[in-house]
């Protein structure tokens, strides 16, 4: 599915509903990440209906435990696109056989994506047709890569408007989980902070608290290269691959476990439920640089 517009050229695949491409035609710039296999190979899956990892790969659920997979099953399975008018596309997944086994609760997972000006809107939708409350985390993860074919990480830094400086925390690489137990900070000048390889020493950056508003990537001098809006999630992760020319500015609806947590999916922190007939809604926006 392509959509088009004066300024830029998006194309989004029904498998995951993830966008594969975001051209920005009056700078000439590929700004989505090519899915290069040698350092990651996608583009901005959609994560539902985990973000990142259960502890041990498991989920508790009305007292029973089941399996899970890393950012979720949505990701690897085939949408159905529902309307596609003018600069906007819709595409649906709806629970199944395989999905219940995993995940046993009836949901409708709408994604829509739409063109505006510079900007591309992407709405979530996760409608529960079942009978009980239902709860589940959901995030974007698009990857941004970098406009020359030479640059790195220390070409660009991050901005954030109106910040001073912002707390995160790590993975604990071990247990594979969030650790809460060390807070770090961020400090920002002006806003900013240098890219490096080093951040990602230990895979993802992690904001928690609603901290995180709006985000653009620029080059060193200052210069918007691409940004996002992101306001009401109350998490955030940044990440990218060692030496890998692309980095990832992830909004999240809730996130991956923390290490130790074993209780139900009900008790998660920032868990989202759905009750029965009742939608969810949540969007982001990316945005071209000037």
């Amino acid at each position: 599915m392509k959509l088009e517009n004066e300024r830029l050229c998006v194309e989004i695949s029904a498998v995951g509903a993830e966008l594969t491409r975001i051209y920005d035609k009056k700078r000439g710039f590929e700004l989505l990440w090519e899915a290069d296999p040698a350092y990651w190979n996608r583009h901005s899956p959609i994560l539902f209906p985990n973000v990142g990892k259960t502890y041990h790969n498991t989920v508790r659920i009305n007292g029973t435990q089941y399996p899970t997979s890393q950012h979720g099953f949505a990701r690897d399975n085939q949408f159905k696109c529902i309307s596609a008018k003018g600069k906007e596309a819709s595409f649906l997944f709806v629970s199944n056989d395989e999905t219940i086994e995993v995940y046993p609760f009836d949901f409708e997972l709408a994604v829509t994506y739409t063109l505006e000006k510079k900007m591309l809107h992407v709405k979530w939708e996760v409608k529960n047709p079942g009978e009980e409350v239902m709860y589940f985390t959901i995030g974007g993860h698009p990857a941004f890569r970098f406009a020359g074919e030479n640059e790195g990480k220390a070409d660009y830094i991050l901005q954030f408007p109106g910040q001073d400086s912002l707390d995160y925390i790590l993975i604990d690489m071990k247990e594979a989980a969030a650790d809460p137990s060390k807070v770090y900070k961020l400090d920002l000048s002006r806003e900013c902070c240098p890219l490096s390889e080093e951040m990602f020493e230990r895979d993802a950056l992690i904001f928690d608290g609603g901290q995180i508003k709006e985000v653009w990537l620029c080059r060193k001098d200052g210069s918007p290269y691409v940004g996002m809006k992101c306001d009401g999630f109350p998490n955030f992760g940044i990440w990218s691959v060692k030496n890998a020319p692309f980095v990832c500015l992830e909004p999240w609806m809730g996130r991956c476990d923390d290490v130790g947590f074993t209780g139900e999916i009900s008790e998660k922190p920032n868990i989202n439920k759905v009750a029965p007939g009742e939608v969810f809604e949540q969007s982001y926006t990316i945005i071209a640089g000037e």
